[in-house]
């Protein structure tokens, strides 16, 4: 199983970035896809998350209304769109797999992530 995230990179607050995750080595239609981040000194924490088949998502409250999550199963691929981004959102973001859309428990190991700084 690998998690391939892409697209972080430094931003002015105020702007926005897409995230994508690339999912391989598992059926990726039969499992809800959630974003996480982790900061420096900080735990991690849920960003995003979104059902097997996509008519479902929550957020996390400290993105509500700024970040979006979708899904491409054809593609196996989830994505994540930040908008309005702020200093605070400045963190390594990973993506995973859940059994379903309300676990809690990732069921495989995370990847690399990527780093999204928000800074001026």
């Amino acid at each position: 199983v690998q998690f391939v995230e892409s697209g972080g990179g430094l931003v002015q607050p105020g702007g926005s970035l897409r995230l994508s995750c690339v999912a391989s080595g598992f059926t990726f239609s039969n499992y809800a896809m959630s974003w996480y981040r982790q900061a420096p000194g900080k735990e991690r924490e849920l960003v995003a998350s979104i059902s097997r088949g996509g008519g479902s998502t929550k957020y996390g409250d400290s993105v509500k209304g700024r970040f979006t999550i979708s899904r491409d199963n054809a593609k196996n691929a989830v994505y994540l769109q930040m908008n309005s981004l702020k200093p605070e959102d400045t963190a390594v973001y990973f993506c995973n797999a859940f059994r379903n859309f309300l676990a809690t428990a990732p069921l495989y190991s995370w990847g690399q992530g990527t780093q999204v700084t928000v800074s001026s």
